[in-house]
């Protein structure tokens, strides 16, 4: 997944950025179980596997807009800011509705559905609590992160290049460094 999401976005750190909610996801998915009085089954695993996905693409989405406010011209925390201002309702909205729509499984007793509540609890329950990690934690790291690269003088400019988006820790080649 890193190798994929370093790409495209020509960074070293942003995919670790992106990929840091996993983690949270999981923690997310255990206390579902948790709450749920549910152990953790194979199909739990699968759900995981499942939400895994589902918090990289939250990441995404605010961390590319967040490259074109860059690329506009704005500094980088008046930048991330705004990112979380505009893409707040997106990933909150598709992250409620996943999880509403996973509720009726989770909440079902039949004996036909036994076998899948418990990927349904874990891909709910980890959308939810990874969710908001997302939404606080990932600004919170690209600050950090540009701030520490910026004290130990790793590049000059961390915000833009004359080419368009360079992002914190981005990946410049010498025909393109200006």
């Amino acid at each position: 997944i890193y190798g994929l999401l370093a790409i495209p976005f020509r960074s070293y750190t942003q995919p670790l950025v992106i990929m840091l909610a996993i983690p949270f996801g999981m923690v997310g998915a255990v206390w579902g179980h948790v709450l749920m009085g549910l152990d953790l089954a194979l199909l739990s695993m699968f759900g995981i596997v499942a939400l895994s996905g589902v918090v990289v693409n939250d990441s995404l989405v605010l961390l590319s807009f967040y490259n074109q406010l860059l690329g506009a011209g704005m500094e980088r925390r008046e930048a991330l800011v705004e990112a979380g201002k505009q893409r707040f309702r997106a990933i909150l909205l598709t992250s409620l509705t996943t999880f509403f729509g996973l509720l009726p499984m989770i909440l079902e007793r039949s004996v036909q559905a036994q076998f899948l509540i418990p990927m349904a609890v874990s891909l709910g329950f980890g959308i939810l609590f990874a969710t908001a990690i997302i939404l606080i934690g990932v600004p919170t790291t690209m600050l950090i992160l540009g701030d520490v690269l910026e004290f130990y003088g790793h590049g000059e400019r961390l915000d833009q290049d004359e080419e368009g988006i360079d992002g914190v820790g981005a990946m410049t080649s010498p025909t393109t460094a200006g």
